[in-house]
């Protein structure tokens, strides 16, 4: 029997509560929120509020009353320093590329060499040419990438088809 052909609204209710999907949700902050957050939103807690210095994401900017650590050590290290102007600049070209795409479509593909740049969760949804040394490979940016490096998206080297085991390519191996 298809959902469609319910007519009766306590048993369409029923099927509902029975068809739930678990919602995505990256350490502890649900997809809409994560989608809804801004760069200016990770801040850095002081070693007067926790015993390391650590940079969190806060949900509510006007009080730490909801502290998510968001990224690894590295990661809060690179954004306590300051991002740079590259950076910043593909940041910029991915927020026009997302302005200027058509509601329910993919942005244009942002090509870029930053094989460092962390993702933030501003990138969510954009399409990045990530070059490997040779060509641009297109990714797509889901919420699951938050906090990884763009590089590791767009494998540089070829990864080694071995042959037959003992096939040496000198003749000499073969004679001993």
């Amino acid at each position: 029997m298809a959902d469609s052909a319910v007519t009766d609204p306590t048993l369409a209710a029923e099927l509902k509560k029975k068809r739930t999907f678990r919602t995505f949700s990256y350490r502890g902050v649900e997809l809409d929120k994560l989608l809804d957050m801004k760069n200016e939103e990770v801040r850095i807690l002081h070693r007067s509020m926790l015993p390391y210095p650590a940079i969190f994401l806060v949900l509510d900017s006007t009080c730490f009353s909801n502290p998510i650590q968001l990224v690894h050590a590295r990661a809060r290290r690179k954004f306590n320093r300051g991002l740079k102007r590259r950076p910043m600049g593909l940041i910029k070209k991915l927020r026009k590329a997302k302005k200027e795409a058509p509601p329910n479509e993919k942005p244009t593909v942002v090509k870029t060499h930053l094989r460092d740049m962390i993702i933030v969760p501003e990138m969510i949804g954009s399409v990045i040419g990530i070059y490997n040394g040779k060509t641009f490979n297109s990714v797509e940016i889901k919420p699951e990438m938050t906090g990884h490096y763009l590089a590791e998206f767009s494998c540089s080297y070829k990864p080694v088809k071995h042959g037959r085991p003992g096939v040496s390519p000198t003749p000499l191996s073969q004679i001993c």
